[in-house]
């Protein structure tokens, strides 16, 4: 018995509902790949089944990852993602493209919901038994019977002069005395980007709150296509800006999964200091905004200025605040000198000092403390439920991190304490950072100690027509999936960046429930989901 068959038997124990006694490798059909790097295996399945794998994959407390598809000539080709103890398995099935349906699975992970959304506006598959069949990302910018991502659709569509407004989209109605709406967004005061949220609230407290996202929809899957690896690595980069080092770190990782290329070791150990050092930058940031929602501006300017001096470190030391394009295919963009390191290493030794006095002030301030706990609470069974990652799952008990769970070089030379909180509330989220902060500083000293002599960069291979990949990395925000196959002479054939707050935003819809509305924005700070993230 193979790794896969011993490990679904072991964990999923999954058989045919037909045929109860046809051992599950018969009945999937066999290993159609396995990539032993990342322990992804990839199954086929008949479309038939795909629904009743989800049910038995959730009673084996598998989770729910991602989601994406892809045309193959005639056929359509489904993807979902499940990971349970770090090991991952890639769910497929063909769909004949005269009959685009396939059972749903939204009605099983509740994290499938958008997803599947996504798949029926960009390719036109129905999802049988959907909960909810609204479009999702088309909004008004294409033709009902338009689907962006077939093979038919141009790059640059075919857009109106004015595109209509999105005026129909059906929100959830409230009835009853003193129940009133509220509209907020997509256009906001500040410099946050578009997204909408409706309210139902009785005087201020909110009774149900729903999302509309992907006003600043971006083609990033279309444009993908027929790209070289260094084009798609900058695209990557620039799928979430404030992640460029995870989601082009993922996606070179899947690259070179599927062109079978081994990175340098000092290469993949730069690759963790930036990783790292973005986590660091995004968390102080997180932790200011979450304080200035609440009025502690004290705090705020601190942890900003600490910010702009780590990023500033960034700029002297790889050229760019944000760390842009400094991961690419097969290793990194620039060395770190000697005299870099010692930089690197007091940057260091001076957030830890400055931190711990920051610190000592929030952990005093009581009116601090009054708002952020028990606000925003997410309990460990809707987070498991919603499959959300990163700070957000950590902060309700969620015990799970890539570099962990499903190391990857360097992370795989390393031990490091996970950040874990389990009372699910704003206080937790936030101190959720700054332990992470900790932990990321304990890291990137210890990777500094651990560079070798060698290459950041190795010679890349073309590889095969429909070679693939799957990326798995940690960003800041939690787990990144980076799907890639390639076509003919090195260019991309499909492309599917799975950004984490394509998980954690359906948890703000829950986590804001039965709190004051003067208290949703520190609540949407506090998860701090990525609007172009999910606005592919």
């Amino acid at each position: 018995m193979n790794w896969t068959t011993t490990f679904l038997t072991q964990h999923v124990g999954w058989i045919d509902p037909e045929m109860p006694d046809k051992p599950i490798g018969d009945y999937i059909g066999g290993i159609v790949h396995h990539s032993p790097l990342n322990n992804v295996a990839v199954w086929q399945i008949a479309d038939k089944h795909w629904q009743h794998f989800a049910i038995t994959a959730v009673a084996e407390k598998l989770r729910w990852v991602a989601g994406w598809a892809e045309q193959a000539n005639e056929q359509f080709m489904v993807n979902a993602c499940f990971e349970k103890h770090g090991v991952y398995i890639v769910l497929r099935t063909l769909i004949n493209g005269t009959k685009l349906e396939l059972p749903t699975q939204a009605t099983v992970y509740p994290a499938a919901n958008r997803s599947e959304r996504h798949t029926q506006d960009m390719f036109g598959i129905k999802f049988i038994g959907h909960p909810d069949n609204r479009r999702w990302t088309r909004h008004q910018a294409w033709d009902k019977h338009q689907y962006p991502l077939r093979k038919d659709f141009p790059a640059q569509g075919s857009p109106a002069d004015i595109t209509p407004p999105d005026m129909h989209y059906d929100f959830i109605k409230g009835h009853g005395a003193g129940v009133y709406e509220i509209p907020v967004g997509p256009v906001h005061a500040g410099i946050i980007e578009p997204g909408h949220f409706r309210f139902l609230a009785v005087g201020e407290l909110i009774l149900n709150l729903e999302e509309r996202l992907g006003y600043v929809h971006k083609g990033i899957e279309k444009i993908a296509e027929g790209r070289t690896p260094e084009s798609l690595a900058r695209l990557a980069g620039r799928v979430s800006g404030d992640s460029t080092v995870g989601h082009c770190w993922a996606a070179c990782q899947a690259m070179e999964q599927a062109a079978d290329i081994v990175v340098p070791a000092r290469a993949n150990l730069i690759r963790g200091i930036v990783a790292e050092r973005e986590r660091i930058a995004n968390h102080l940031g997180d932790m200011g905004a979450i304080c200035n929602d609440v009025a502690f501006t004290f705090a705020q300017m601190q942890f900003t200025r600490l910010r702009e001096l780590w990023l500033r470190t960034n700029a002297s030391v790889f050229g760019h605040r944000l760390l842009m394009d400094v991961v690419i295919p097969a290793g990194v963009s620039c060395d770190v000198s000697q005299l870099s390191c010692e930089l690197l290493k007091k940057d260091i030794i001076q957030i830890r000092e400055e931190l711990a006095e920051i610190m000592l002030a929030v952990d005093l301030n009581s009116s601090l403390e009054d708002r952020l706990y028990t606000a925003g609470y997410l309990s460990p069974e809707i987070a498991a439920a919603f499959g959300t990652v990163g700070y957000v799952g950590r902060a309700s008990g969620q015990d799970f991190d890539v570099r962990r769970d499903a190391a990857y070089a360097p992370y795989d030379q390393v031990s490091f304490k996970v950040a874990l909180e389990d009372q699910g509330d704003i206080a937790s989220r936030f101190w959720v950072r700054h332990k992470e902060i900790n932990a990321s500083l304990k890291l990137i000293e210890r990777f500094i100690q651990l560079l070798p002599e060698g290459e950041i960069t190795t010679t890349w291979k073309t590889p095969a027509i429909d070679s693939e990949g799957l990326g798995i990395v940690d960003g800041f925000r939690g787990e990144i999936i980076s799907y890639i196959r390639f076509a003919a002479d090195n260019k991309i054939a499909r492309f599917y960046p799975r950004d984490p707050s394509i998980l954690n935003w359906p948890a703000l819809e829950k986590l804001a429930l039965n709190n004051i509305v003067p208290d949703f924005p520190v609540c949407n700070k506090s998860l701090n989901g990525s609007y172009s993230g999910n606005d592919l």
